[in-house]
């Protein structure tokens, strides 16, 4: 018996239009649809004008694990399984990792129809930087471990993309501008590609005052990267001053660091200090 394939499908943002001819095809072909929600995966074939054949079931992060035995198997066994999200790119923050390594482990095919991400979306529209990226995730929901995570961005140089929700984005946006400094750029896309789709651009300060009304919707946020304030050498000739006039090779190193948005880490510029000696 031939084996089957995976299928990753991308699904629309929020316009039906959207979806491509391969998704609407995989959707009304597939033996079994996996879905986030299979209420709104059943949604999004009716406005398709689609009717799934296969079997549709559930598949999220708290019963991926026990799924993926049985879909393997099905696949082993000749079955094309789909696999689709809420909206946008399976496995970019949804579910659908452990099924695909646990394809990759097993040598069976893995496709992808690809199609929509909110990710990719909001950076083609933010006009910050997009020829190097990170994309995040969502942040920490507790404040601390938050503050934590965005001083851990405080020297990331690339564009960076995160997701968040509408109730905690101005306690976010509060906490990177106090973190990583208030003129620093960002853009908050709301509900893109819907009826309401918002794109606001500005400085942390200025986006955290914004959305301190409230805001609605989905949101992925696209934080500009950060611009080194001072070349190495320069950060290693500031050590050495304040080394010379009294202070620890480690403790000038974490002032100086501190004070140059963009700069290296303490470590890089340690072994950098240490270096400039040899």
């Amino acid at each position: 018996m031939t084996a089957g394939r995976l299928l990753l499908g991308a699904t629309p943002l929020g316009q039906p239009g959207d979806a491509s001819k391969r998704l609407v095809a995989a959707l009304a072909n597939a033996d079994i649809v996996a879905a986030e929600d299979t209420r709104r995966v059943r949604l999004l074939a009716q406005s398709l004008e689609v009717q799934p054949t296969g079997r549709v079931l559930s598949l999220f992060d708290a019963n991926e694990a026990s799924r993926v035995p049985t879909l393997i198997e099905a696949i082993k066994s000749g079955a094309t399984v789909l696999v689709v999200s809420d909206a946008g790119m399976p496995l970019i923050n949804d579910p659908g990792y452990r099924l695909v390594s646990a394809c990759a482990d097993a040598g069976l095919i893995v496709s992808c129809l690809p199609g929509p991400s909110a990710v990719t979306t909001a950076l083609a529209v933010s006009g910050l930087p997009s020829d190097r990226f990170c994309f995040e995730g969502f942040p920490p929901r507790k404040p601390t471990a938050r503050r934590t995570w965005l001083r851990s961005l405080a020297t990331e140089q690339r564009t960076c993309v995160f997701f968040e929700s509408p109730r905690r984005l101005p306690d976010t946006l509060r906490d990177a501008a106090d973190t990583l400094g208030g003129d620093r750029r960002a853009v908050v896309c709301r509900e893109l590609t819907k009826t309401h789709e918002e794109v606001k651009r500005g400085t942390l300060a200025e986006l955290a005052d914004w959305a301190g009304d409230g805001v609605l919707g989905e949101i992925t946020v696209v934080l500009a990267g950060a611009v080194p304030s001072a070349d190495l050498d320069t950060l290693v000739a500031d050590v050495n001053e304040r080394v010379a006039a009294g202070s620890r090779v480690k403790d000038a190193c974490a002032e100086v660091v501190a004070a140059n948005p963009g700069a290296p880490s303490k470590r890089d510029l340690y072994d950098a200090v240490l270096r400039s000696r040899d």
